[in-house]
Protein backbone atom coordinates (compact mmCIF):
# COMPACT_ATOMS: atom_id res chain seq x y z
CA UNK A 1 0.00 0.00 0.00
CA UNK A 2 3.06 2.63 0.67
CA UNK A 3 3.86 2.74 -2.78
CA UNK A 4 0.50 2.71 -4.41
CA UNK A 5 0.36 6.25 -3.15
CA UNK A 6 3.58 6.80 -4.30
CA UNK A 7 2.24 5.98 -7.77
CA UNK A 8 -1.43 7.78 -7.15
CA UNK A 9 0.65 10.95 -6.60
CA UNK A 10 2.50 10.48 -9.95
CA UNK A 11 -0.11 9.49 -11.85
CA UNK A 12 -1.33 13.21 -10.74
CA UNK A 13 1.74 15.31 -11.98
CA UNK A 14 3.24 15.75 -8.03
CA UNK A 15 6.74 16.10 -8.36
CA UNK A 16 8.07 12.95 -5.41
CA UNK A 17 10.91 14.69 -4.02
CA UNK A 18 12.63 11.96 -1.38
CA UNK A 19 10.99 13.57 1.69
CA UNK A 20 6.96 13.32 -0.46
CA UNK A 21 8.19 9.97 -0.85
CA UNK A 22 8.92 9.20 2.93
CA UNK A 23 5.77 10.91 4.01
CA UNK A 24 3.86 9.16 1.67
CA UNK A 25 5.64 5.78 2.58
CA UNK A 26 4.79 6.68 6.42
CA UNK A 27 1.14 7.33 5.09
CA UNK A 28 1.24 4.18 3.78
CA UNK A 29 2.16 2.09 6.36
CA UNK A 30 -0.27 3.80 9.29
CA UNK A 31 -2.66 1.71 10.21
CA UNK A 32 -4.50 4.77 12.50
CA UNK A 33 -5.32 7.75 12.06
CA UNK A 34 -2.50 9.97 12.95
CA UNK A 35 -1.87 13.98 12.62
CA UNK A 36 0.52 16.22 10.95
CA UNK A 37 2.86 15.93 14.49
CA UNK A 38 2.44 12.01 14.73
CA UNK A 39 3.12 11.99 10.83
CA UNK A 40 6.47 14.38 11.58
CA UNK A 41 7.53 11.82 14.40
CA UNK A 42 7.06 8.82 12.15
CA UNK A 43 8.86 10.70 8.83
CA UNK A 44 11.92 11.75 11.19
CA UNK A 45 12.50 8.78 12.42
CA UNK A 46 13.15 7.63 8.92
CA UNK A 47 15.20 10.55 7.52
CA UNK A 48 16.07 12.96 10.83
CA UNK A 49 16.86 15.90 7.86
CA UNK A 50 12.88 16.27 7.41
CA UNK A 51 11.46 19.51 8.74
CA UNK A 52 7.75 19.93 10.48
CA UNK A 53 7.06 22.70 7.74
CA UNK A 54 7.63 19.89 4.82
CA UNK A 55 5.35 17.47 6.47
CA UNK A 56 2.31 19.84 6.69
CA UNK A 57 3.20 20.85 3.14
CA UNK A 58 3.19 17.44 2.21
CA UNK A 59 0.27 16.64 3.48
CA UNK A 60 -1.73 19.53 2.23
CA UNK A 61 -0.49 19.15 -0.89
CA UNK A 62 -1.61 15.35 -1.01
CA UNK A 63 -4.91 16.43 0.44
CA UNK A 64 -5.64 18.89 -2.43
CA UNK A 65 -4.70 15.97 -4.87
CA UNK A 66 -7.67 13.56 -3.34
CA UNK A 67 -4.49 11.47 -1.98
CA UNK A 68 -5.33 12.09 1.55
CA UNK A 69 -8.30 12.57 3.38
CA UNK A 70 -8.81 14.96 6.34
CA UNK A 71 -10.57 13.83 9.18
CA UNK A 72 -11.89 15.60 12.30
CA UNK A 73 -12.72 13.73 15.38
CA UNK A 74 -14.04 16.83 17.33
CA UNK A 75 -10.84 16.80 19.20
CA UNK A 76 -9.22 19.73 17.89
CA UNK A 77 -6.80 17.82 15.40
CA UNK A 78 -7.05 17.43 11.74
CA UNK A 79 -5.71 13.43 11.27
CA UNK A 80 -5.32 11.70 7.65
CA UNK A 81 -5.85 8.26 6.20
CA UNK A 82 -5.47 6.94 2.36
CA UNK A 83 -8.34 8.43 0.45
CA UNK A 84 -8.15 5.48 -1.68
CA UNK A 85 -9.23 3.06 1.06
CA UNK A 86 -12.24 0.99 1.09
CA UNK A 87 -15.29 2.80 2.62
CA UNK A 88 -15.68 2.46 6.07
CA UNK A 89 -17.40 4.67 9.03
CA UNK A 90 -15.86 5.26 12.66
CA UNK A 91 -16.85 4.58 16.46
CA UNK A 92 -14.47 7.53 18.23
CA UNK A 93 -14.19 7.05 21.72
CA UNK A 94 -14.20 10.01 23.18
CA UNK A 95 -12.50 8.91 26.95
CA UNK A 96 -9.10 7.80 25.14
CA UNK A 97 -9.64 9.17 21.61
CA UNK A 98 -9.23 5.81 20.03
CA UNK A 99 -11.25 5.50 16.43
CA UNK A 100 -12.54 2.39 16.07
CA UNK A 101 -13.39 1.17 12.03
CA UNK A 102 -16.03 -0.85 11.34
CA UNK A 103 -18.61 -1.48 8.37
CA UNK A 104 -22.56 -2.45 8.79
CA UNK A 105 -24.34 -3.58 5.68
CA UNK A 106 -27.54 -2.87 7.94
CA UNK A 107 -25.98 0.91 8.29
CA UNK A 108 -25.16 1.20 4.57
CA UNK A 109 -28.43 -0.35 3.44
CA UNK A 110 -30.48 2.06 5.67
CA UNK A 111 -28.61 5.34 4.27
CA UNK A 112 -29.82 4.12 0.82
CA UNK A 113 -33.26 4.21 1.75
CA UNK A 114 -33.54 7.11 3.57
CA UNK A 115 -31.94 9.07 0.79
CA UNK A 116 -34.26 7.22 -1.87
CA UNK A 117 -37.13 7.99 0.69
CA UNK A 118 -36.10 11.68 0.51
CA UNK A 119 -35.90 12.15 -3.34
CA UNK A 120 -32.04 11.25 -3.75
CA UNK A 121 -29.47 8.42 -4.98
CA UNK A 122 -26.64 8.39 -2.32
CA UNK A 123 -23.28 9.03 -3.82
CA UNK A 124 -21.32 8.95 -0.93
CA UNK A 125 -21.53 9.38 3.05
CA UNK A 126 -19.62 9.76 6.37
CA UNK A 127 -20.69 7.88 9.72
CA UNK A 128 -18.66 9.30 12.69
CA UNK A 129 -20.27 7.85 15.99
CA UNK A 130 -19.26 9.11 19.43
CA UNK A 131 -19.02 6.88 22.46
CA UNK A 132 -18.25 6.16 26.09
CA UNK A 133 -17.48 2.16 26.80
CA UNK A 134 -20.07 0.63 28.27
CA UNK A 135 -19.53 0.06 31.89
CA UNK A 136 -18.18 -3.56 32.47
CA UNK A 137 -19.72 -5.98 35.55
Amino acid sequence: MTEAIIRRCEAKGLRMTEQRRIVARVIGAAEDHPDVEELFARAAAVDPRISLATVYRTVKLFEEAGILERLEFGDGRARYEDADRDHHDHLIDVNSGAVIEFVDPEIEELQERIAARLGYRLIGHRLELLGVPLKKG
